[in-house]
């Protein structure tokens, strides 16, 4: 199982008692630390035993950065302390990283702000008053690494205990509040589908709406009406009066040629086979003939109906003159 790698970051003869004693917190709570002189840091002969240390860092997941009052080993670059180093490589790799200063280092930095532009000032707590603008350079960080001062061990495992537990029970709030960010992304993407609807409709009324007539026409709710009473068992479409006539007379209906027709509000289709008829309201076509746009909500069944024909007697031939 995969475990959490922690890297001690500090100078080693001052602080050797803190760092054990860190070390054993760490895997007593189950994770692994790594310290450079437990051998947790692989060197090779290439490159200079330090740059093995700020390569390591990349594959650990937390920094743990102790400082006290020695500046400690001179890195290759000559502006930082190894140690310095290894707490601005986390930060480049954008790590999590905690920073712990000994109480006497922490109470004195106050008086060193007030006191840099003196030559002759002398610290007590550091060996070197560059420990002191390294700090200065950790408060002036944009982000936010927590520094908190120290004075035992227990100190640094308390503190860290809390935060630890904070990150967990972080971890478990996200993990329970997963189905309703997922929720949430299917929400954004139905938005954004509506929006592109949105858009192309828009684009669509700019161009005369001739798009949306396509969409409203193609599911008109007279074409099942028609369907359902001609009892026909495929697909009916049609855009004009005209084609309708054409539809039913395929049917074997027939248009009611009465001249007082056209001041009806319907026309009729006879099937005399089928014994019934038709009848279709003239408000579903405009003057010219056309079929109207009409949505669902606004349409009416009973523009579409259906009436019984009675039977004919049959025609006596034989009648006499």
């Amino acid at each position: 199982m995969a475990k959490p790698r922690i890297f001690v970051s500090s100078t080693y003869f001052d602080l050797r008692a803190v760092r054990a004693d860190l070390e054993r917190f760490i895997r007593e709570i189950g994770y692994d630390p790594v310290l450079f002189e437990r051998g947790h840091v692989p060197y090779g002969k290439e490159e200079a035993l330090e740059e093995y240390c700020y390569r390591e860092i990349s594959t650990c997941d937390i920094l743990v950065a102790i400082i006290g009052g020695k500046y400690g080993s001179q890195s290759r670059d000559e502006k930082h302390s190894i140690t310095q180093k290894e707490l601005r490589t986390a930060i480049e790799l954008g790590k999590q990283i905690y920073i712990f200063v000994e109480k006497s280092v922490h109470s004195e930095y106050k008086t060193y702000l007030n006191n840099k532009e003196v030559k002759d000032f002398k610290p007590a707590s550091v060996n070197d008053n560059r420990v002191f603008q390294f700090l200065e350079d950790i408060y002036g960080l944009p982000s936010g690494n927590p520094v908190e001062a120290f004075e035992i061990s227990d100190d640094i495992t308390r503190f860290l205990k809390e935060q630890w537990s904070g990150l967990f029970q972080r971890l478990l709030q996200e993990s329970s509040r997963q189905k309703e960010i997922n929720i949430i992304e299917n929400l954004k993407s139905t938005a954004s589908i509506l929006n592109h609807l949105v858009t192309f409709l828009t684009e669509a009324r700019t161009k005369g709406d001739e798009a949306i007539k396509d969409i409203l026409l193609s599911s008109h709710p007279a074409f099942a009406a028609i369907k359902a009473a001609a009892k026909i068992p495929y697909r009916v479409v049609f855009h004009s009066l005209d084609e309708l006539n054409e539809l039913l007379s395929a049917r074997t209906f027939v248009l009611d040629d009465n001249p007082f027709s056209s001041q009806s509000d319907h026309h009729d289709w006879d099937n005399r086979k089928a014994e019934y008829g038709i009848q279709v309201n003239t408000n579903i076509f405009d003057s010219d003939g056309k079929l109207k746009i009409i949505t669902p909500e606004e349409w009416d069944d009973k523009w579409v109906t259906t009436y019984q024909i009675k039977k004919e007697d049959p025609v006596d031939d034989d009648i006499p003159f």
